[in-house]
């Protein structure tokens, strides 16, 4: 199982308060293969910025002390980092005002962690700083076009699908839980396991078209993308 990356590993710096987000966030990023660095506040934010040196910063704007548009201003003053501001305002007027001040892409809370992952790959692309597929056996996820294939064949996917195996193309070789795939897929605050049950059986369908089982059930824990491995299924 092998994923293409640039030579250089990407290096993200991520600015959130929440800390149990915070965690989610770095743990998720961490797993496309990129060099997190994390901080609560702004407080040291000139500092990381020259000692980490980031190709990108996910920033908080509503952050204690010094807000997220003070330090997007500091970031495009002093570095050539590109920014993904994350928020609670929904409205029109913030996001235009979060794109005027520089930055790269703007998110709003709650999201699912899929559509995270999808917009850092697709900046840090722009930048130069990723590869645009993740490779899993003989299944692609490009994320760049939002394809899939497997086995040089396309997958006819809907959206959701595309994320959930996006995120166990990510996760290739762990086992990951419900909760983990309901917290990265559809927004931290889902709590219908169904749903995940019904659409591993739909994408596991879909995927079999092509070749044997690769999408696996540990059962009482989760479920794994994994070409070469044996798993016992449901």
């Amino acid at each position: 199982m092998t994923e293409r990356r640039p030579a250089a590993t990407p290096r993200i710096l991520v600015i959130e308060d929440n800390e149990t987000l915070r965690l989610s966030v770095s743990t998720a990023i961490a797993d496309l293969g990129a060099d997190v660095r994390s901080d609560a506040d702004g407080s040291a934010f000139e500092a990381a910025l020259a000692n980490h040196r980031p190709h990108l910063v996910v920033l908080d704007i509503m952050l204690p002390g010094r807000d997220g548009l003070e330090l997007l201003r500091v970031a495009r003053r002093s570095s050539d980092a590109a920014v993904l501001m994350l928020t609670a305002r929904d409205s029109v007027s913030d996001r235009v005002t979060g794109l005027t001040a520089g930055a790269d892409d703007y998110l709003v809370k709650p999201f699912a962690m899929a559509e995270l992952l999808a917009r850092v790959t697709a900046v840090l692309r722009r930048h130069g700083a990723v590869a645009t597929s993740i490779e899993c056996g003989d299944v692609s996820v490009d994320t760049e076009s939002g394809d899939a294939s497997r086995g040089g064949n396309a997958l006819n996917l809907t959206a959701t699908e595309w994320k959930l195996l996006s995120y166990l193309a990510a996760q290739r070789g762990r086992t990951v839980s419900k909760t983990q795939i309901l917290t990265q897929v559809w927004g931290y605050d889902a709590y219908d396991e169904n749903l995940v049950e019904v659409h591993i059986s739909a994408l596991r369908r879909k995927l079999e078209e092509f070749g044997p089982r690769i999408l696996h059930t540990r059962r009482g824990i989760g479920y794994v993308l994994a070409a070469d491995t044996v798993s016992p299924t449901t």
